[in-house]
């Protein structure tokens, strides 16, 4: 590494939307990045772009052979590729429901058991998990992609205390709602039912309309880089003001209010 570098930077997801502005923010803060994507991206302002498919072990291995190759070390882990899934959750299969756990809880283990050896021979290392404010929150019509986003808490706060005596940290960043192309390529349910369709349609607005006012990638960009680089680490980073509101909702609100605002807020009989 020259001078100028503070470490490499490894991010899946990495082509747009949050992947793309933290790839932006760490090679601006000093990392040398690659980032990830299912399908060939042009390397651009000096992020370095491979292919790589977080369901494919091969693919993985191969990624993570090709950062050492360039630049022989890994310093960060950004998990942050990811899909999502709308409608009620038994309009899903269990081959829809397994196939959006096998990206966004079984990828991150993927690539993360693919790099920790690295970051074990290293004596150091931070790998940081892009989870979701649905990661502590109910979220209706959501409840399988909440699901996969409760299950990546509960395995980065687990895994963090692992690593530990390794040198490594293993710290989670929650977006709210976030400018992106996120709503637009939602997986839909795969059986769906005639009961569902308009409060489905309901939440579909509801979505679009909170992804237009939501936060712009660089907010979350910004925490990441947080995340990244604090010398002691907290466990969760909240990204937005609407993802740090339902942090403390959670957590200083009694049961009974959280239901009601959650209700509330997604337009459903109180």
């Amino acid at each position: 590494m020259s001078n100028k570098q503070i470490g490499v930077a490894l991010i899946t997801g990495a082509s747009s939307g949050i992947g793309l502005a933290t790839a932006k923010a760490l090679q601006q803060a000093g990392y040398r990045v690659f980032g990830t994507s299912r399908r060939a991206v042009a390397s651009t302002g000096g992020i370095t772009m491979l292919t790589c498919d977080v369901t494919d072990e091969v693919s993985i291995k191969n990624t993570v052979a090709e950062v050492l190759k360039q630049a022989v070390r890994i310093d960060l882990l950004v998990n942050n590729a990811g899909i999502g899934l709308l409608g009620g959750a038994e309009e899903s299969s269990t081959a829809q429901a397994q196939a959006l756990f096998d990206v966004n809880v079984f990828g991150i283990t993927r690539v993360t058991n693919a790099v920790l050896p690295t970051m074990r021979s290293q004596g150091k290392g931070r790998i940081v998990n892009i989870s979701s404010v649905l990661g502590l929150i109910p979220s209706p019509y959501n409840a399988l992609y909440a699901a996969t986003k409760h299950a990546v808490e509960g395995y980065s706060e687990s895994l963090d205390h692992e690593l530990r005596t390794f040198g490594i940290r293993v710290v989670l960043v929650e977006p709210g709602l976030t400018r992106t192309s996120f709503e637009e390529s939602l997986t839909r349910p795969d059986q769906p039912l005639a009961v569902y369709d308009s409060v489905r349609a309901d939440m579909a607005a509801l979505m679009r309309n909170g992804v237009n006012a939501g936060d712009a990638p660089e907010v979350v960009a910004s925490m990441v880089l947080k995340a990244a680089t604090d010398a002691t680490p907290r466990r969760r980073y909240t990204a937005g003001k609407l993802a740090h509101q339902v942090s403390l909702m959670r957590r200083f609100l009694p049961e009974g209010m959280v239901d009601k605002n959650l209700r509330k807020f997604n337009n459903l009989p109180v």
